[in-house]
């Protein structure tokens, strides 16, 4: 029961740190709500892209899930950890050169777009996958799609739940008081600290399922 609530726990906190990330949200809400010169529509940006983000993540969720009721767990694990690995390794060599390019004052259509796409680009889902395996299939059984497909929603949507909390907590703070002026006197590499934790996440799955 203890392991189990670990894992509710490191969804949660993977969601915050996801909205940590400018890239995954805050930093267009904002910037919409100051071209927009608008207070309503930083919390009105936070819609599509909490939308945005929870969908490509169920989708990655889907397969996995899919996935996991056709294959041995074992194989699953091992496949899935060198997916992470593959990803961080693709993240260190590339992860400048290919960038999702949306204006920072599109409007909402485009910041669900603009959501899903890196969110997807980032590999978002398959970072769950480590946390979701134990609890979806704790015993490796391939039988019953219901509760590996109910336990796989609950967890994206706390996943999601607390990626938006951050999210629009961050996105107050810089609009009300902070002011964007700040990312150029404090920054923190979040894409050095992504790739780590896809390699990390991989190399412990890896080692799990051996």
């Amino acid at each position: 029961m203890a392991e189990e609530w670990r894992s509710w726990l490191a969804l949660a906190g993977l969601g915050a740190f996801h909205g940590l990330n400018p890239a995954m949200g805050w930093l267009f809400a904002v910037a919409l709500g100051l071209h927009r010169q608008s207070r309503a529509m930083v919390y009105l940006s936070l819609v599509p892209i909490a939308l945005g983000h929870a969908l490509s993540v169920a989708l990655v969720g889907a397969a996995f899930v899919l996935a996991g009721l056709s294959v041995n767990a074992q194989v699953l694990g091992l496949g899935c950890g060198l997916l992470l690995i593959g990803w961080g390794l693709y993240h260190w060599g590339y992860r400048h050169r290919h960038r999702v390019r949306f204006g920072m004052q599109t409007g909402l259509a485009g910041i669900f777009l603009w959501s899903f796409l890196v969110t997807t680009a980032h590999g978002a889902g398959p970072m769950l996958w480590p946390i979701l395996m134990p609890i979806c299939f704790p015993s490796g059984a391939t039988s019953g799609a219901a509760e590996p497909a109910s336990i796989a929603v609950a967890g994206v949507m706390v996943h999601s739940a607390a990626m938006l909390a951050v999210t629009a907590t961050i996105a107050c703070v810089v609009h009300e008081w902070l002011g964007v002026g700040i990312l150029r006197r404090v920054w923190v590499n979040l894409d050095a600290v992504w790739t780590v934790a896809l390699l990390a996440a991989g190399t412990m799955l890896l080692i799990a399922s051996l």
